[in-house]
């Protein structure tokens, strides 16, 4: 099946995908990276007694939780309900998810033998993928679904240091001390990636967005030596597709240029570079973000008010979906996006 946009032309005239493609649209588009779960009360008791992995593997599951926040905020776009480890759960890498602490790899990834031991991603490991793809594309008719995958880098940081790290000192070490096996396992990571995102616009997403969340723990130089090359054989594989491809990573401002550069269409923006110079060092490209997901605790009139800074930067870019400079935090009022997520359409269309 082509992304769903490529058959149904009020889906690929929305708002968003024009923004996404640079194109003039009626409004700013905005969405919310973890729109989907979170903070919103419908997803906590769907959730309930459900493992995070386990309800990323029910199709039925993905595509309710997809759903709430369109259906409550109204938002431009969805956003595949999943995590940046299902895939590597799929080809049976021994991980869970630990709450309150995150991905847990049972065997940390060190040796090329280690790399060699992950299986490449087929369609075959993800079936339910494609049918909660399938069943989204049918509910959301013409509001844009993002397909999601972890960047190369950021995915080899969990594999490498076992769970999550704020230095990411082993992965660095394997980085700069083995090559070799850098190189092997950054290139599994990458095909897994790409596959996992084919199969996500094969079943009918509309556009895909590439996490990098750790990409800005790296020096510019080792970023395009390292990890650029990678984030761009993904990237290169989807623009096969012909659908539009979002890069994001968080501490990235002196990197978004690169970032760009791997091929994204979309630039996006954390909320701790002004999106003004966010704008210019995504070298013509459009631009998501950016603000301050804290400042949904500030009060309305505040947050409507940053909302509004951010909008008139954003006009100056080719294209600009608003969002959060990062994800939703769990402790978000619903309420609040409500009224941000309203507030942009409007005003934004004026």
């Amino acid at each position: 099946m082509p992304a769903a946009s490529a058959t149904n032309p009020a889906l690929r005239d929305s708002a968003f995908l024009r923004a996404a493609r640079s194109e003039p649209t009626p409004y700013t588009p905005v969405w919310f990276m973890r729109q989907a779960g979170r903070s919103l009360p419908e997803y906590l008791k769907i959730r309930e007694g459900t493992t995070m992995l386990e309800s990323c593997m029910r199709p039925e599951l993905v595509v309710e939780i997809t759903m709430q926040p369109v259906r409550r905020y109204g938002v431009d776009a969805a956003i595949f309900f999943s995590d940046i480890v299902l895939p590597l759960k799929a080809v049976g890498v021994d991980l869970e998810i630990e709450p309150g602490v995150g991905p847990v790899v049972a065997e940390p990834v060190r040796t090329l033998a280690d790399v060699e031991a992950i299986p490449d991603l087929t369609p075959e490991h993800v079936p339910f993928i494609t049918e909660a793809v399938q069943g989204l594309v049918g509910e959301l008719g013409n509001t844009p679904l993002i397909g999601f995958a972890g960047a190369p880098f950021t995915v080899a940081s969990y594999l490498v240091e076992g769970g999550p790290s704020k230095e990411h000192a082993q992965t660095k070490a394997l980085m700069f001390g083995a090559p070799d096996v850098w190189d092997a396992l950054m290139r599994k990571i990458s095909g897994i990636a790409a596959a996992y995102l084919e199969v996500q616009v094969d079943a009918g997403a509309s556009a895909v967005q590439l996490f990098d969340s750790w990409a800005g723990a790296v020096t510019r130089d080792d970023y395009g030596t390292y990890v650029q090359p990678w984030s761009a054989e993904v990237l290169s594989r989807i623009g096969e597709t012909g659908v539009p491809r979002i890069h994001f990573g968080v501490g990235t401002g002196e990197i978004l240029d690169l970032m760009g550069e791997a091929g994204a269409d979309v630039v996006g923006v954390d909320w701790r570079v002004p999106l003004s110079a966010g704008i210019e060092r995504a070298g013509g490209r459009a631009v998501q973000g950016n603000l301050d997901p804290t400042l949904v605790f500030a009060p309305t009139e505040v947050m409507l008010e940053r909302a509004r800074q951010v909008l008139d930067a954003g006009a100056a870019a080719p294209g600009h979906i608003f969002n959060l400079g990062h994800g939703v935090i769990p402790s978000t009022d619903p309420d609040q996006l409500a009224r941000l997520t309203a507030f942009v359409q409007e005003h934004s269309a004026r």
